[in-house]
């Protein structure tokens, strides 16, 4: 089977097998990660992206006040997917949503009161679940894995990209 990879620091000896585990493993890693988040998601009665966003505005709004960009930047996805959500939240009465009174075409996101006691009631059993998830590491690991899961997502965002071109061109060819 041809290698799937060209760098030669993330072969050994040639081979890709070490690369392609990372990869499986990644990808088993993301997934029960997702599993995790939709079942937090489930006790407070959300869906899983519904529960990252809602948590993502109450972290982000510590600093300043949070707006749909901010929100779709910091979880990695679209401003429409997170709008769509925002929405449904606003709704459920867990996100109180007004004019940016600096820009009146955006919008300001903040969870409310009934959110924030949800939060503190799941806190419980996110916490336990969040401990065992990282027991295997010790504090110098968990931050560079922190630094690597960051430059990864960068990574990922770039090879998306570069996908997009070559499957055009793929098909420009055809």
């Amino acid at each position: 089977m041809p290698v799937t990879i060209s760098r030669p620091e993330l072969l050994q000896d040639g081979d890709d097998a070490p690369f392609r585990q990372m990869i499986h493993d990644a990808l088993g890693f993301g997934t029960r990660l997702l599993e995790i988040r939709n079942r937090l998601g489930e006790v407070i009665g959300l869906s899983g992206p519904a529960f990252s966003i809602l948590i993502a505005i109450e972290h982000l709004s510590k600093d300043a006040d949070v707006g749909i960009s901010q929100v779709s930047d910091h979880l990695h996805q679209s401003g429409a997917f997170v709008t769509l959500e925002v929405a449904k939240l606003v709704k459920a009465g867990l996100v109180d949503k007004f004019a940016n009174p600096e820009d009146g075409r955006r919008v300001i996101v903040e969870v409310t009161d009934k959110a924030r006691a949800l939060l503190a009631e799941l806190a419980e059993t996110q916490r336990p679940v969040n401990d065992a998830i990282f027991a295997g590491l010790d504090p110098d690991e968990f931050r560079a894995f922190a630094k690597i899961a960051a430059k990864l997502v960068s990574g990922t965002e770039e090879s998306l990209a570069l996908l997009r071109y070559l499957a055009e061109q793929r098909r420009s060819r055809a």
